[in-house]
């Protein structure tokens, strides 16, 4: 199957509006041991799947990652194979980054293709994004993710009647989190957003203009 990856919405939410509080509900119990589910289901970017549980045997996972893909935990406890960009990116994180990321979020309107070829995927602490299947993921979560996700008109400022996430006026995500001082920043196609981790303040900038931040 094929899954994917700013927020979750398809129509004014993008690739990372899903806040850990948000996560659907789910099944506390383990997907059966003989059956596969999709996770999501678009037709483009990498796929989601549920596995066929926690004890899935080594020759498995030994194909699975010959194959490109990776198993991460899903909400619900049961494993989730990821593949294309966003297996290659959560394999290469670290594991402050995993913990930060926390357990897959399930279900079809959390990972798949934006109309503009962007892949995503969601996790209960933050979302992995591409700009295509053949571009590198990065990760994007905290106060830098709530920025992206508010609603933007063309010149960055907050309006409900804009967009939001990569389809907004920032573009997709083109780094990592990375810390400058007391300072963490996300860069963007158009743009960057900063958290001061003294203050707490965000600061949103668009083509080189500083706007609200919208928080």
């Amino acid at each position: 199957m094929t899954a994917l990856v700013i927020a979750t919405g398809c129509s004014t939410t993008e690739d990372s509006n899903v806040a850990a509080t948000d996560a659907p509900s789910v099944s506390a119990s383990g997907a059966p041991d003989s059956t596969t589910t999709s996770v999501a289901a678009p037709s483009a970017g990498p796929s989601a799947s549920r596995s066929a549980g926690p004890s899935a045997s080594s020759s498995s996972r030994s194909s699975a990652a010959q194959k490109g893909e990776v198993t991460a935990k899903g909400v619900d406890g049961t494993d989730v194979t990821l593949t294309g960009a966003i297996a290659a990116k959560y394999r290469s994180a670290t594991d402050s980054q995993r913990k930060g990321l926390g357990p897959v979020l399930m279900g079809d309107h959390n990972a798949g293709t934006r109309d503009s070829g962007l892949i995503y995927q969601q996790f209960k602490g933050g979302v992995i994004t591409a700009k295509n299947a053949d571009a590198t993921a990065f990760i994007t979560w905290g106060k830098i993710r709530d920025a992206w996700n508010i609603e933007r008109d063309s010149e960055g400022r907050p309006d409900q009647a804009g967009r939001n996430g990569s389809a907004g006026p920032l573009g997709a995500v083109t780094s990592d989190e990375t810390a400058h001082g007391k300072l963490k920043q996300t860069t963007f196609e158009h743009g960057k957003i900063t958290f001061n981790t003294q203050t707490g303040a965000v600061e949103v900038t668009v083509n080189g203009k500083v706007v609200p931040a919208g928080l």
